[in-house]
């Protein structure tokens, strides 16, 4: 059964009021952090960032159907129990352990990361769902866009108290696990039965990406 409040039609207004939005957030951020003298300040709205961002991208989601929200818990469930899994024990990931960037924590992980786990999966999965491929071609492309994301984010991670590895050392299998669990991810996110388009998920990918990007490469030090 579909939403009593149906998505926000991809008008060219609204979705350039929408864009909006995503650059003035990510840019007031990526300024903020970069160049004032209270970094501190611009940090405490990130939770609040990742929330307004998944709004809007809820907003033009075409079919919000049960079939969607069992995927959007499924996958947002299973990434906070891979974080659990992989801060208790090391044995997904690596050694490490969340700083207070991204919010309260239970279990010694943001209930974020569950939500951080569904915008990734659904925005590389509408990504590669635009190309002419089969459901294993799309869900390997998707699950490298996950992990490309995940690298341009744990550069600077560390700077920024998102998380922190033992020795400072990001280890390899991070990546592999990352992209084991998005394959995982993927295939759930192809296999629900719901409308796979979204008019600001080319956006809102490419400007997170950069977002990390520029906060590694600009940021003190370099």
């Amino acid at each position: 059964m579909s939403d009593t409040f149906p998505p926000l039609a991809a008008n060219a207004t609204r979705l350039r009021v929408a864009q909006g939005l995503v650059l003035l957030f990510h840019a007031t951020g990526l300024v903020g952090l970069l160049f004032s003298h209270d970094p501190g300040f611009y940090l405490r709205f990130t939770p609040l960032t990742l929330l307004l961002s998944a709004a809007l991208l809820l907003a033009f989601q075409p079919e919000r159907n049960a079939s969607f929200w069992q995927f959007c818990l499924t996958v947002g469930l299973l990434g906070f129990a891979a974080e659990v899994v992989g801060v208790h024990t090391g044995k997904l990931f690596g050694n490490y352990a969340y700083g207070d960037t991204l919010g309260p924590k239970w279990l010694d992980v943001p209930p974020l990361m569950g939500l951080n786990w569904v915008l990734m999966t659904y925005l590389a999965g509408v990504l590669a769902h635009r190309l002419p491929l089969g459901e294993l071609g799309r869900t390997l492309v998707a699950a490298g866009l996950m992990v490309g994301f995940d690298l341009c984010l744990e550069l600077p991670a560390g700077r920024y108290d998102f998380w922190h590895w033992t020795a400072g050392v990001i280890p390899f299998r991070n990546f592999r696990d990352w992209f084991i669990l998005a394959c995982l991810a993927q295939m759930l996110f192809n296999r629900a039965r719901f409308a796979k388009s979204n008019a600001l998920a080319p956006l809102l990918y490419a400007v997170q990406l950069l977002f990390f990007f520029a906060l590694e490469w600009l940021g003190p030090g370099k």
